[in-house]
């Protein structure tokens, strides 16, 4: 797996780690204002409902071709690295020592230019990821408390964080992805 080839992986991460901390927030909230009443608990997939809505696929897509462009621009040194390491293993018993250590301080020095740029590169991708993600999350925010007002929820929980079980009856996510399509049109 290239270097950037982990960014989709970081993705889903980051969405969950947001949404973590957002459905505490809202259990929480919700739990200690809550005494003797019926509580009615609902639970939704972000990580679904960020892939599935058209903002995210399209997001995605962004992300995704932005990501091949980059993994694109370092095939060229790569190969080239590649070639120099193969050049030396066959040729390094015919130089001399100096011809030797010179090719080996380029190779050096050639791998640790790609390793900064792909560093550049993974730091370019998160911005781009965290840039795609905020409005949508923002908006998913506002229709997840709205959605849960409206129809009495008590908690909105996230089915990857800490739900060990649940009923498929209680998965709100449809309608979630349903009502943040609509919010997201505008923008």
């Amino acid at each position: 797996m290239s270097p950037l080839g982990e960014k989709s992986i970081m993705f889903s991460k980051t969405i969950l780690f947001g949404w973590l901390t957002f459905a505490g927030v809202c259990l929480f909230t919700a739990i200690g204002s809550v005494e003797a009443a019926d509580v009615k608990l609902g639970i939704m997939n972000v990580q679904r409902i960020i892939v599935q809505c058209d903002a995210g696929k399209a997001a995605k897509e962004r992300f995704d071709k932005k990501m091949q462009e980059m993994q694109g621009s370092f095939k060229e040194e790569e190969d080239a690295l590649k070639e120099m390491q193969s050049e030396i293993q066959k040729k390094s018993s015919a130089w001399s020592e100096e011809v030797k250590a010179e090719k080996i301080r380029e190779f050096q020095k050639s791998g640790r230019e790609l390793q900064a740029k792909t560093e550049d590169a993974r730091f370019e991708m998160k911005q781009l990821q965290d840039k795609e993600l905020e409005p949508i999350l923002k908006a998913l925010e506002e229709v997840v408390e709205k959605y849960g007002r409206e129809n009495g929820y008590t908690a909105i929980l996230d089915a990857k964080n800490g739900v060990v079980y649940f009923d498929q009856t209680v998965d709100i996510s449809e309608p979630i992805i349903g009502k943040l399509n609509e919010a997201m049109a505008g923008k």
